[in-house]
């Protein structure tokens, strides 16, 4: 039976008086956010998100102080519900994660029996976290899709910032599922990593060239874009009729200067996907699938960083100056899996 530390190490996030600062402090289980469930970390993920949060160059937070890390993935050593038991392994993303409450990087953390969702058998806590956001997004980017009449044999797909974490997922899982996928990325020295998740066809996001039509020749079928701005702008524009644009992150901007015509004159669809906020429901059924039907065939390779909480700030800027491949997770506890 585990027993829970008087204290133990947490990277905490403060804006005050005295400016803002993020690192790694010494903590107690009463310094961090409420829960009926509370479990040992073994490990998280670093995330867009989680970089904007560290380094206080994105208003992600809305409390201070707080401990940073939008997913989470351990065992559970103390509940009060019924629902959830010690010795559990379970998971959580989002759901307020270093939003409004004590995000994953900690050796312990308290939950909400609301939030959390068991692991599937077949992932391990690693590949949970390989996983984490990143996959959730993709995996809710193509299940909206689908919902919405995307088929395979419809064309191809196309993936934006496709070496990054949801990218390097949506090819893998984009694949797995009959799709043929083209991928777009400004690092063309990763084009044979890529192929290798599945891609048919790399594209340089320096050698797009938009023009100004509204429409413009068809050139696929629908979208994963983690980019937004010009380049959500220009795939709507060659998005083929009734095709899907899943619209999941704004690496590369957040405005959207375009026309109503391909959603009038094609029927495309542009489906917003908002992983922190769907309903728990949802987050099962999507991470059974993540563990089923839909676990990427390359996750291991996919994750090609590995890091701990004393080494992990290094990644942060790496990952806002655009140097970051595929997933970094962080191991946290050494816990059996």
């Amino acid at each position: 039976m585990n027993t829970l530390p008087s204290q133990f190490n947490a990277f905490r996030i403060h804006d005050d008086e005295d400016g803002f600062r993020s690192g790694l402090e010494t903590v107690s289980i009463d310094d961090l956010s409420e829960g009926e469930v509370t479990i040992q970390v073994a490990w998280s993920g670093i995330n867009f998100k989680d970089a904007l949060a560290a380094t206080g160059k994105g208003k992600i937070l809305r409390q201070y102080p707080l401990t940073g890390g939008i997913d989470v993935a351990g065992v559970v050593v103390e509940s009060s519900c019924d629902h959830v038991v010690a010795g559990d392994r379970v998971l959580a993303n989002g759901s307020g994660l270093s939003e409004v409450r004590d995000g994953g990087y900690s050796q312990y953390l308290r939950l909400s029996s609301d939030i959390v969702v068991p692991v599937p058998d077949s992932l391990t806590l690693r590949e949970a976290m390989g996983l984490g956001t990143a996959g959730f997004t993709a995996a809710m980017s193509l299940y909206r899709m689908e919902a919405n009449g995307q088929q395979p044999e419809m064309g191809p797909i196309v993936v934006t910032g496709a070496s990054g974490g949801v990218g390097s997922v949506a090819i893998d899982l984009l694949t797995r599922a009959g799709y043929e996928v083209h991928a777009i990325t400004g690092k063309t020295e990763e084009f044979d990593w890529l192929e290798h998740l599945g891609a048919t066809q790399c594209i340089s996001r320096h050698d797009l060239h938009w023009g100004k039509k509204p429409l413009d020749r068809t050139r696929w079928a629908g979208c994963i874009d983690s980019v937004g701005g010009d380049m959500l702008a220009g795939i709507a524009a060659v998005t083929d009729l009734w095709g899907s644009i899943a619209c999941c992150g704004m690496a590369g901007g957040h405005g959207l200067h375009t026309t109503v015509f391909p959603l009038i004159l094609r029927g495309v669809s542009l489906l917003g996907i908002s992983s922190a906020n769907c309903s728990i429901e949802m987050r099962r059924m999507l991470w059974n699938r993540l563990g089923h039907e839909w676990k990427p065939d390359h996750l291991d390779e996919i994750i090609t960083r590995e890091v701990t909480l004393e080494t992990m700030e290094p990644v942060f800027n790496d990952m806002m100056e655009s140097r970051s491949l595929g997933r970094t997770v962080v191991k946290i506890s050494d816990i059996e899996d």
